[in-house]
């Protein structure tokens, strides 16, 4: 038996199972009257607002697969890489292993269009190195203005080991100098990556530029999910949010339980213990609706169509 072909997902499984179990300890002095009572008043314009970021992140997703087929000389047509990857980071959000799924789901579609499996190999890495890099960028942005974020998880006890401050803001230089070398390295026209018989060239600055701004307006979106969908009683503002946002998005993936499931929510609610919890409560809803569920079926849709004409042609 392939014990590492089920590690990653015995991992994910055990990194749901205990943060929903630390989740329902949270949740116990919750009614569901006060969650539902804090989704009735959310106000109208918020809704449209959290509705509106998120096709915004989902627009930028679709950049990201642009870039990647900019950087492959390779030419899909506008729409297509659109569907294809809406319903690949759609699916791969809920599935949880997104750089694996993805991969699956990108090798299908982009098939159909003359990509060869190296060439998919190529566009899944450089969507992935969009996404970390975005995410260290904007990381290190928030550590400078916030060197005390790390502190509003005091509840779990092993992010209060540790003094703040300088070591936060330090690291918050350190991740800005990280983004800055893979630019210079671009500038420099380094020599293509080789694993085994796989080679990926490094992106030329016209590229790297793009995915400068792309991959930190889709992250940024995101984050304005939670943040138009929070009770605005005791808001501390988009950055602190968007901050939490990060860190515990990040733990999601890292933790590969699908969809982030249990962790996301355990992370956030500590990030924002202060605020009403019924209220945090309902904003996670949200963003698990706009940001995950909603897309899932639209995704479900358009692989059913996809994987229909696929089978009318084939019949032909």
């Amino acid at each position: 038996m392939n014990v590492k072909r089920f590690f990653w997902p015995a991992v994910g499984l055990a990194a749901v199972a205990f943060s929903l179990w630390v989740l329902f300890k949270e949740l116990r002095g919750i009614s569901l009257d006060d969650v539902w009572t804090s989704l009735a008043t959310i106000r109208w314009n918020h809704w449209l607002l959290a509705a509106l970021s998120s096709i915004v992140a989902y627009a930028a997703l679709a950049g990201y697969d642009h870039i990647a087929l900019l950087h492959l000389r390779k030419r899909v047509s506008w729409l297509f890489v659109t569907l294809c990857s809406f319903t690949t980071y759609a699916l791969s959000h809920n599935i949880g292993g997104s750089v694996f799924s993805g991969a699956v789901i990108r090798y299908r579609a982009y098939g159909t269009k003359g990509l060869s499996g190296q060439d998919v190999g190529v566009l899944v890495a450089v969507c992935w190195i969009t996404f970390v890099l975005s995410s260290i960028l904007l990381g290190g942005i928030v550590l400078i203005l916030i060197p005390d974020l790390f502190e509003r998880f005091s509840d779990i006890r092993s992010f209060t080991e540790f003094g703040y401050g300088g070591l936060s803001a330090g690291a918050g230089v350190v991740m800005i100098l990280i983004v800055a070398a893979y630019a210079f390295g671009s500038w420099l026209h380094l020599k293509p990556l080789k694993i085994g018989s796989f080679e990926i060239h490094y992106p030329r600055l016209p590229i790297v530029a793009r995915q400068f701004i792309i991959g930190p307006i889709e992250i940024l979106s995101a984050g304005a999910i939670l943040y138009f969908a929070l009770p605005v009683e005791n808001n501390p503002g988009y950055l602190v949010v968007f901050g939490i946002f990060l860190v515990a998005f990040s733990l999601a993936q890292i933790s590969h339980a699908p969809g982030g499931l249990g962790v996301f929510e355990v992370v956030f609610l500590a990030g924002l213990q202060h605020m009403d919890q019924a209220g945090v409560i309902a904003a996670l809803l949200v963003f698990r609706m706009f940001y995950l569920i909603i897309p899932l079926i639209l995704a479900l849709i358009v692989v059913l169509v996809f994987e229909r004409s696929q089978f009318g042609r084939a019949a032909n």
